[in-house]
């Protein structure tokens, strides 16, 4: 059978930039009426579920219509859905946010994972439209090598000589993400310079050619994940939107450089820094990042002015954050230093906190930063934290009860804490063993513990307040408070005879 073939990335811009000058649209428009007629006799289809007001939408146009042209070639049909005008339909397809892409293949249909550029719908695309697995000629090896930012290629003495089942499912597991093909013909495998059997990785960044270091025979998946998942990060790239995830889910810290890119000096910014971390390589991730789009993140990751470039290192796995001083200038030995001493463990994080507050008036204790450790940890307490963002409408709606909860408990609140914490304004101490991912996040820890009980049940006033009864090791019993003026004792009045 013989296998589809593949396009380089560049050569499918080239295409769309030809085709697209014409005017034409290759984007195909669906309605209820042609949708199933259209979608489901094709192998492959993507299909944009969208709103014509909706910001994001407007945004993929370009890039949708860009991936089209290209891919048409291909014969890989791109197709588009306005939940205006078809509201049944996108219903139909349980549409809830714009907007919604979703890979149909012969009608049955999957959530499209993939970027929201043009190079990246294309990317995608094509893996999706190949073999987990491209057998490789040598007339194609070149051209295969090239086909997108990381190919991984397998060089066999035959098909199903080791490790060819272990390289099958990793490319199975990862076809998303990376291109994979195998080969067996001599005369691609003496063109690649290389000894049967070798894995090797090709890309379109850093040093184009990798080979796999390990004795081959005894590699397994994650073996092979891991090595390709090192190589898939650059040594030093940009980090955006469409790629932050592949930092975010890698265990290594991130060291970010901020910087403008209206300064002419940004590209000299970023140069500095690549022999770092090249030095570093394997055991810290480095990025640059736009300093004037993500201004945000660099305020989250203690960068709070606006002075670039600037530097910060993020540990990803307990999310602290290691910056480097903006009242000094940043030069490249600086920089040096301090990951250094970040390296060798000799670098403290800096934990972003509120002030403490100079009175505590209501029952629901206001906990910042600086006095986690100090009020959680209390031995004689047990404390019930709710993890808030300001912003987020469940916090909103959670508020009156939760302050109704600290009522309840108003009694003995030197027993039994009701606190709340604005988590985007206050990071957590190294100490603590979980970082909070989504608002709210309701957490217990018990009066002589360190250990935190997540809250997961529903968030009723009634709900809670069994919860911290089931969990509170001190007495939630109230102290008899005596009475007053106004009120008559115990003892039972009778009147005179």
């Amino acid at each position: 059978m013989r296998l589809p073939s593949f396009i380089s990335v560049a050569s499918a811009f080239v295409f769309a930039g030809l085709v697209a000058a014409e005017g034409a649209s290759d984007v195909l428009e669906l309605k209820a009426d042609n949708f199933d007629s259209s979608v489901n006799p094709e192998s492959l289809i993507l299909v944009e579920f969208f709103a014509p007001w909706c910001g994001h939408c407007k945004a993929l146009a370009p890039h949708y219509e860009e991936a089209a042209t290209a891919l048409k070639e291909k014969d890989i049909k791109i197709a588009k859905v306005d939940c205006v005008a078809e509201p049944e339909l996108c219903q139909l397809h349980g549409v809830q946010g714009y907007p919604t892409l979703k890979v149909f293949r012969n009608g049955t249909p999957s959530d499209y994972n993939g970027p929201r550029q043009a190079d990246g719908i294309i990317s995608y695309m094509i893996k999706q439209s190949l073999p987990a697995v491209s057998s490789i000629t040598a007339a194609k090896l070149e051209e295969f090598q090239k086909a997108d930012k990381l190919v991984v290629i397998a060089y066999l003495p035959s098909a199903t000589a080791p490790p060819a089942a272990e390289f099958s499912a990793t490319a199975e597991k990862h076809r998303d993400d990376y291109l994979f093909g195998l080969t067996s013909d001599e005369e691609a495998i003496a063109a690649a310079g290389v000894s049967v059997p070798a894995i090797a990785v090709y890309r379109s960044y850093d040093e184009f050619a990798t080979t796999y270091p390990y004795p081959i025979a005894s590699v397994s998946v994650k073996d092979l994940e891991e090595w390709i998942g090192d190589l898939s990060i650059p040594i030093l790239g940009e980090v955006n939107g469409d790629n932050y995830a592949t930092y975010a889910s890698s265990s290594k810290p991130l060291a970010y450089l901020f910087v403008d890119p209206s300064d002419e000096a940004h590209s000299e910014h970023i140069e500095s820094i690549r022999p770092i971390a090249a030095q570093y390589r394997g055991k810290l991730n480095f990025v640059w990042i736009d300093a004037v789009k993500f201004g945000d993140h660099a305020k989250a990751l203690n960068l709070p002015e606006p002075m670039w470039p600037g530097f910060v290192i993020q540990d990803m796995e307990k999310q602290l954050k290691y910056p480097f001083d903006q009242n000094i200038r940043l030069t490249s030995d600086r920089v040096a230093e301090h990951v250094a001493l970040y390296h060798d463990g000799k670098l403290e994080p800096q934990l972003k906190s509120q002030p403490i507050p100079a009175t505590q008036n209501e029952t629901v204790y206001s906990l910042v930063g600086k006095q986690f450790e100090e009020v959680v940890f209390d031995d004689n307490k047990d404390v019930f934290v709710e993890f808030y963002a300001s912003w987020c409408g469940h916090c909103k709606r959670l508020k009156p009860t939760w302050d109704s909860l600290g009522d309840h408990f108003a009694d003995v609140k030197d027993r039994v804490l009701i606190a709340k914490m604005e988590a985007q304004e206050n990071d957590l101490p190294a100490s603590v063993g979980f970082r909070v991912s989504g608002f709210p996040t309701l957490k217990f820890k018990q009066a002589g513990s360190r250990e935190f009980i997540d809250y997961d049940g529903d968030r009723s006033l009634e709900s809670l307040i069994e919860f911290v009864e089931a969990n509170a090791k001190n007495s939630l019993e109230r102290k008899a408070r005596p009475p007053t003026e106004n009120e008559t004792t115990q003892e039972e009045v009778h009147d005179e005879l």
